[in-house]
């Protein structure tokens, strides 16, 4: 695996998986690595011919009140476990070669970043749709893979890809989960002992509120029952509990098309997000 920081020897590489007429999928990260990002890994390396992964913790989508500095570091494990996976360049950017002396530019998705956790943390899917954006520019990729743990995530670039013209075909991939159904997220290693067995809830509560949806329950019924179990837990603040429609991530009050359960919720000094697919039973069957 290729270890690259210098734009120019990342150009060079790429130029080289071009020159042999191979494909090139990208997983973007901002490293911690764990097993959800390496089922991307996996994902990436059955549709493409090379894959490269970028780790690079983005400055500009983090909030005056977040935890940049905490944000886990650790290159040389995550660097171990992306060539064992067989990824074939790692890029790791420093700060200021993706943001030199005088960038002034902004990408900013409007629509499906507005609410959810657009409104939660202002100006973060700014900040996600620019790095996003430069990475493609920088690696060119046939594919991109996300995670659908941060499916608004996953939704904003894809409307960013799409009203663009970038030509590259975005992946989803499932969230992956730990053996209590806990989302994997590199920020779950901020938890206690105590807070992560109560944020099991948060997985739990939503999988509750999905099968009453699904099954005829009031989605504002379902929604307050859920609240009311995540509060119960001690989640504080909860920012949203909501049922939007899958793609436009629009607030929605029935299932006339497809619509996804989104949470966030804090606990402890840990924010967690997560989200499931709901659809009518009736549908489902």
């Amino acid at each position: 695996m290729q270890t690259v920081r210098d734009l120019e020897q990342l150009r060079a590489a790429i130029a080289a998986f071009r020159a042999e007429g191979l494909s090139v999928a990208l997983v973007a990260t901002m490293g911690a690595l764990h097993a959800g990002h390496m089922a991307l890994v996996e994902a990436a390396k059955a549709r493409a011919d090379r894959v490269v992964t970028s780790i690079f913790v983005n400055p500009r989508q983090f909030g005056p009140n977040e935890d940049l500095s905490r944000y886990p570091r650790r290159e040389r494990a995550d660097a171990d476990m992306l060539e064992a996976a067989g990824c074939a360049l790692l890029w790791m950017p420093p700060v200021e070669v993706m943001y030199p002396a005088g960038f002034a530019t902004t990408v900013s998705v409007t629509g499906v970043s507005d609410g959810l956790d657009g409104a939660s943390r202002p100006g973060h899917f700014d900040g996600v749709a620019t790095v996003v954006s430069k990475l493609f520019n920088q690696v060119r990729p046939d594919f991109a893979l996300f995670g659908e743990k941060d499916y608004q995530q996953l939704a904003v670039i894809r409307r960013m890809v799409a009203d663009l013209d970038m030509g590259i075909e975005i992946v989803g991939v499932p969230t992956q989960r730990d053996e209590d159904g806990l989302a994997l997220s590199s920020r779950n290693i901020y938890l206690t002992e105590q807070e992560r067995e109560a944020a099991r809830m948060l997985p739990r509560a939503l999988g509750e509120a999905a099968r009453a949806i699904s099954g005829g329950t009031a989605v504002a019924t379902a929604l307050e029952r859920a609240e009311a179990a995540l509060a119960r837990a001690g989640f504080d603040p909860i920012d949203y509990v909501a049922l939007c429609d899958a793609e436009t991530l629009q607030p929605v009050d029935d299932l006339e098309r497809p619509a996804r359960l989104m949470a966030a919720a804090r606990i402890g000094g840990t924010r967690l997000i997560d989200n499931l697919a709901v659809e009518a039973e009736s549908v489902a069957q």
